[in-house]
């Protein structure tokens, strides 16, 4: 049974960082990615990796900011994010999947998704 599981999301002021993790348990993936909902919003692509760690992918609201890695390792997706603003708040939720067939930001690639983790950015 596979099952994801989001860390160390917060509250954080303008300008502050976070980290956060998703643990995977029940086999490997080779796209792992990260989504958002803000209140009021759909869910939307913020970064995604693939297997290798040899191509990833970001918004480009977040380019320059967030950095998202992974531990094969330890079958975990981490997202560093700096110089947070106000309008990062949002549940953040991890993905897993097969390699892509369209676009990494199609959540429709993912199979499966944690059950998000609260980012709260103040001003």
């Amino acid at each position: 049974q596979v099952q994801l599981v989001e860390s160390g999301g917060g509250v954080v002021q303008a300008g502050g960082s976070l980290r956060l993790s998703c643990v995977v348990s029940g086999r490997t993936f080779y796209a792992m990615g990260w989504f958002r909902q803000a209140p009021g919003k759909e869910r939307e692509f913020v970064a995604a990796i693939s297997r290798l760690r040899d191509t990833t992918y970001y918004t480009d609201s977040v380019k320059g900011r967030f950095t998202i890695s992974r531990d094969n390792a330890k079958n975990t997706v981490s997202l560093q994010m700096d110089s947070l603003k106000p309008e990062d708040t949002a549940v953040y939720y991890c993905a897993v999947g097969a390699p892509w067939k369209t676009v990494a930001s199609d959540e429709y690639q993912y199979d499966y998704w944690g059950q998000g983790t609260q980012v709260t950015v103040s001003s």
